[in-house]
This record gives structure tokens, C-alpha cells and sequence, in this order.
């Protein structure tokens, strides 16, 4: 038998990059915790949009995500109704101050992840 490598944790920090970029001592589980709670919320919430990774950033009581998506306009809505209305529930989920970010993906034939969500 083989030894079997994780292809990410193989890649992390030559290549790929974590998907949440962060560092704390003392709450560490917490915020483990709620970014898998932040990711699993919006990844069920736009589902239909072809997302396909979710970045999560933090620094003292901000917290910055950034959502690949396909689809950026199902995202945005009309007039920026939709990312409002998203910055509100996931504000609901934390007690830091939410900012969002929607990054199309340009050639959305070629992201694996959208396709293997189908």
C-alpha cells in the first residue's frame, strides 16, 4: 500500500492558498467553528449561482469574504438588492462586521469544483 496524500494540504503554500487567512490563539475553535458555519450558509443560500470557492479573511473584529462565483449578477441582484440582503443574514450568523466581495469566474467550464457540485 501507498501513502495518500491530501492533494490540498500537498499544495498549501506553493501553489494553493488557504481558504481562510487568519491567526488566533484563544479563540481558535470559535472561529474554526463559524467560518464552516459562514461557508455551509452561503454555499446552501446560492446554490443556483455556480459558486464554486469561499474565501473568509480576518483581522481584529472584521471579517472579509470573498465568494467565486459563475454567475455574479444572481449574486448581486438588481441594483446590489441581493448582496445586501445576503451581508444581512450572514451579519446574523456573526458578531463581526461583514464585508462581502463577488468574484466572477472567468472560464467557468474549466473550475472542477462548479461541476462537481452538479
Amino acid at each position: 500500500m501507498g501513502q495518500k496524500t491530501h492533494p490540498t494540504g500537498f499544495r498549501l503554500g506553493i501553489i494553493k492558498t488557504w481558504s481562510s487567512r487568519w491567526y488566533e490563539e484563544k479563540n481558535y475553535a470559535k472561529w474554526l467553528h463559524e467560518d464552516l458555519k459562514l461557508k455551509d450558509f452561503i454555499k446552501k443560500k446560492l446554490n443556483h449561482a455556480g459558486v464554486s470557492y469561499i474565501e473568509i479573511e480576518r483581522a481584529a473584529n472584521k471579517c472579509k469574504i470573498n465568494i467565486h462565483t459563475a454567475r455574479p449578477g444572481i449574486v448581486i441582484g438588481k441594483r446590489g438588492a441581493g448582496v445586501e440582503t445576503l451581508k444581512k443574514e450572514v451579519q446574523a450568523l456573526t458578531e463581526n462586521e461583514v464585508f462581502l466581495n463577488i468574484i466572477e469566474i472567468r472560464k467557468a467550464e474549466t473550475n472542477a469544483q462548479r461541476f462537481a457540485a452538479r
